[in-house]
């Protein structure tokens, strides 16, 4: 973990086998701590990464290496590279691993290297002097580069929603670029690379029951995985998937210590649930934290040293949601389960209701009047959005031109590929014409992430959330933790997408699946659940206790120095109540943009 000008504590370089690599890898050798060799010889592995994450395995001319967290073995390594004689045919290991890992494999020659499908873990790659290399953080490559900013990247990180495909999570770095987080990345020596498709969406023909199981038993084997030879972990304890997360673990070997965040907002039940909860469980140590107690939004930014590879939302409540990392670590624990990634997945998209009018009218028909009764929708607008059969791509270029036009209604309905971003209006129009140029390229040859819309929207918000996961992920290791997050595994992504969506989305039942998948495992009155906290209490708090904390911000404004916003504008949100018209996301995404300039102004990474 960078603070300030200190070293990374977790990076890692991967080099192609080949002679030319080895400037590279001389390059790198005094800043990692630790370094694996190709089965020529060659340097293969560098960097930095706590030592129970790397697992190794050999055979002859074939190395397999894991790292991450997971439960496999050198012999089950050594097992399977005895087996493998082409990079392609790894696709069975990675099929079977469990758990959230990079797979990286030296393979005659050739390199094969990946992360997971959400991009929690992520493949950066760049050309480095002759050669390709790979890494797992941008920033690392960016210094091997002595890379400028792209700022016009940067810009889109001021968009009022920081999901947008395929332009969100590109590497804010001239030279840098992002593998597609469905593939893997070939290196065949100097300059030489590919990139191979491994994951494709399941199709969601599972019937409920069947599916509910299938989830059970991803869930369970992803935790397992994760606390198997631990004597003590932790997790949170709130909404239902945390919940579900925490009680899948207490039936494990481990003590299971539970953290509940409650919030000042009087209307908030997390606290309530998780007591009903954890009076059905036996074992569970629980641990409730008042209101007053955590940090509120934005306190602390000015502060911030935390260096990330790119801005990170999640920078405006950073110490606020550190609280629970930190208590966990002093109580002994080394591993921290959270539920993140569970609501996108269980909660499921209405989006689904556009194939599934075309497949079952009847039930899409009834279950859109029921959305729209409840949320509450505008019949006409649910009825043309239903209706249009536009691709991706003309959803991406007319989202292109709205980008200045008024911010939607809250009750605008969801059943499009997306809520088109807005551009904040303390942007500058060269900001906009920026991230227009942008979307409208990208628009040209844009394929949705899935090719029905529910599964689209869903993917494309896990892959949104895990890019803040991965950067709380790093603050937590700070303390000494490692932040899990089994709903990302795609064992448990798979099992989730591939129900009927007739059955898993419905406007009469909270999260059906999870609830069928759950019986027996959470106790039953935790499972008639029926609310979510959401915090915006927190966030109109914060805003007036650390106003000064943000209106120092507006100051010599790294932003405003680049072009992007005016300062004045911002800093006349800043002094008052955000309006209702303007989602709190927009300040959130351009402070985060603010304070991660500055931190990257230290000493580079690799120095």
């Amino acid at each position: 973990m960078s603070q300030g000008s200190e070293k990374l504590q977790c990076w890692f370089v991967v080099l192609p086998d080949c002679a030319s690599a080895a400037i590279v890898g001389d390059e790198l050798r005094d800043q990692a701590r630790q370094q694996v060799s190709h089965p020529s010889g060659r340097p293969w592995l560098l960097g930095c990464w706590p030592d129970d994450s790397l697992v190794i395995g050999q055979s002859g001319r074939t190395k397999i290496a894991v790292i991450g967290e997971h439960a496999v073995s050198t012999g089950e390594l050594t097992s399977a590279a005895n087996q493998v004689k082409t990079v392609a045919e790894l696709d069975g290991l990675t099929g079977l691993l469990v758990g959230s890992v990079h797979l990286a494999a030296s393979v005659d020659g050739r390199v094969r290297v990946q992360g997971t499908v959400t991009g929690l873990r992520r493949v950066l790659y760049a050309s480095v002097g002759d050669v390709t290399v790979a890494a797992d953080r941008a920033d690392v490559l960016a210094d091997l580069l002595d890379a400028d900013l792209d700022e016009q990247r940067l810009a889109v990180h001021l968009l009022d929603s920081s999901v947008l495909y395929p332009l969100s999570g590109e590497p804010v770095w001239r030279g840098v670029s992002a593998l597609p987080t469905t593939h893997y990345l070939v290196l065949d020596g100097g300059n030489r690379q590919r990139s191979v498709q491994w994951w494709t969406v399941p199709e969601p023909v599972v019937p409920m029951v069947e599916g509910a199981r299938a989830l059970r038993e991803a869930l369970s084997a992803a935790v397992d995985a994760r606390i198997r030879g631990r004597d003590l972990v932790s997790c949170d304890l709130g909404g239902l998937e945390s919940t579900s997360v925490c009680c899948v673990a207490a039936r494990g070997c481990a003590q299971v210590v539970a953290y509940t965040a409650d919030g000042r907002d009087p209307m908030a039940d997390d606290v309530t649930w998780a007591r009903r909860t954890v009076a059905g469980l036996d074992g569970v140590e629980h641990h409730v934290i008042a209101g007053e107690q955590l940090p509120l939004v934005y306190h602390g930014l000015r502060d911030m040293n935390d260096r990330f590879d790119e801005p990170c939302p999640a920078a405006v409540h950073l110490n606020r949601w550190l609280v629970i990392p930190q208590l966990a670590a002093s109580r002994g624990s080394r591993l921290h389960l959270t539920g993140f990634g569970g609501d996108e997945l269980l909660a499921g998209s209405p989006a689904h209701l556009h194939a599934m009018l075309r497949a079952h009218p009847k039930i899409a028909l009834r279950s859109a009047r029921g959305f729209a009764a409840q949320r509450p929708w505008p019949y006409r607008e649910t009825l043309r959005q239903l209706l249009d059969n536009r691709p991706y791509r003309a959803w991406l270029a007319r989202a292109a031109h709205q980008l200045t036009a008024s911010p939607h209604p809250e009750n605008t309905p969801t059943l499009d590929w997306g809520t088109p971003p807005r551009m904040p209006p303390w942007a500058t129009p060269d900001a906009v014409e920026a991230v227009r140029d942008l979307m409208c390229a990208a628009s040209r040859s844009a394929q949705p992430l899935a090719k029905r819309r529910g599964q689209h929207v869903e993917l494309e918000a896990m892959r949104g959330t895990s890019r803040m996961v991965r950067q709380l992920s790093q603050a937590a290791s700070r303390v000494g933790v490692v932040l899990a997050a089994p709903y990302y595994d795609h064992q448990v992504i798979e099992a989730g997408m591939a129900i009927h969506p007739q059955e898993k989305i419905t406007p009469w039942q909270y999260k059906p699946l999870i609830i069928e998948a759950m019986r027996g495992i959470v106790p039953e009155q935790s499972l008639t659940r029926r609310t979510k906290d959401e915090g915006s209490h927190e966030v109109e708090v914060g805003l007036r206790e650390h106003r000064a904390e943000l209106l120092a911000l507006c100051e010599d404004s790294r932003l405003a120095r680049l072009g992007l916003i005016d300062a004045d504008a911002l800093r006349d949100v800043c002094n008052r109540p955000i309006p209702p018209s303007l989602p709190f996301n927009a300040l959130y995404q351009t402070m985060a943009c603010e304070v991660w300039l500055r931190t990257i102004q230290g000493a580079p990474i690799l120095s």
